[in-house]
């Protein structure tokens, strides 16, 4: 059934697990670390965005570990009592990665959110709004954008003529004019976990990497008469993730600043 001819969800008739992808090595960290434990602001980076999706009330929390997955688990040891691990390996893309985690959620009847362990600027607000959003529209997919002066790297959003979804474009395969667009998908996305992982078992390799890519699934939903929201509600600075020292110093500037002005104690 096409899912724009649903009535409007609640949250609390749609509970979310937060899956968080954490298998990253982070080759240029310039460490043998997995790159979610470095820290930022005296906490490993990772633990920046399971604080978020607690805040933002995800029922489960899922993270998906592969290389140094020991360092992971010893990160949270004593407050991991809403944790849950799944093992990537090898690593095969963002699509295999959600894979990984099928069969803990396998009887989960709600919504899955997916973050990137190596953003630690995710707020539970805009956790919040999206999944809010999501559930008001009965949206198949809900996927949080951000609009940002500078998106070479980033997947750009294309809306149709009435400002809808339409596709992702990574910035490697976009034309001049897509690469133009300055709303970026920053990896913040909600979906209906049945849909979620019945296209997951359908998704193809890419040709070049083989690897699977999430970013092709709002595109399958779309084609399938599904519903897939827009939600342009992350601040520009959130959407830096860490990749280099300079980048982890730059976003701990940040995060201190930020915790500075709330008066919160990491």
């Amino acid at each position: 059934m096409n899912s724009q001819s649903q009535v409007p969800r609640s949250t609390e008739e749609r509970p979310f697990a937060a899956i968080i992808l954490a298998a990253g090595q982070g080759t240029r960290m310039n460490s043998d670390l997995p790159k979610v434990i470095h820290a930022v602001c005296a906490r490993p980076m990772v633990y920046w965005v399971v604080r978020a999706a607690r805040e933002a009330g995800a029922s489960r929390i899922i993270l998906i570990v592969g290389h140094g997955a020991d360092h992971v688990r010893e990160a949270f040891a004593g407050d991991d009592a809403d944790i849950e691990y799944a093992i990537q390996e090898p690593q095969l893309g963002t699509g295999h990665a959600i894979t990984c985690a099928e069969s803990l959620l396998k009887d989960f009847e709600g919504d899955v959110v997916i973050l990137g362990g190596d953003g630690p600027l995710i707020r539970a607000e805009t956790i919040r709004i999206m999944h809010i959003h999501h559930c008001e529209t009965s949206a198949a997919a809900t996927l949080a954008t951000s609009i940002i002066d500078d998106p070479t790297g980033y997947g750009r959003i294309l809306r149709d003529p009435e400002g809808r979804f339409e596709a992702i474009i990574e910035h490697k395969n976009a034309t001049d004019a897509q690469r133009a667009i300055h709303e970026v998908y920053p990896s913040y996305a909600c979906f209906d976990a049945i849909l979620l992982f019945d296209l997951l078992r359908q998704l193809e390799p890419d040709s070049v990497s083989g690897e699977y890519y999430l970013t092709e699934i709002p595109g399958m939903l779309k084609a399938r008469g599904q519903c897939v929201e827009l939600v342009d509600s992350v601040p520009p600075e959130d959407v830096l993730s860490i990749n280099t020292p300079e980048q982890l110093a730059q976003v701990e500037a940040i995060l201190s600043n930020r915790l500075h002005a709330a008066e919160v104690k990491p």
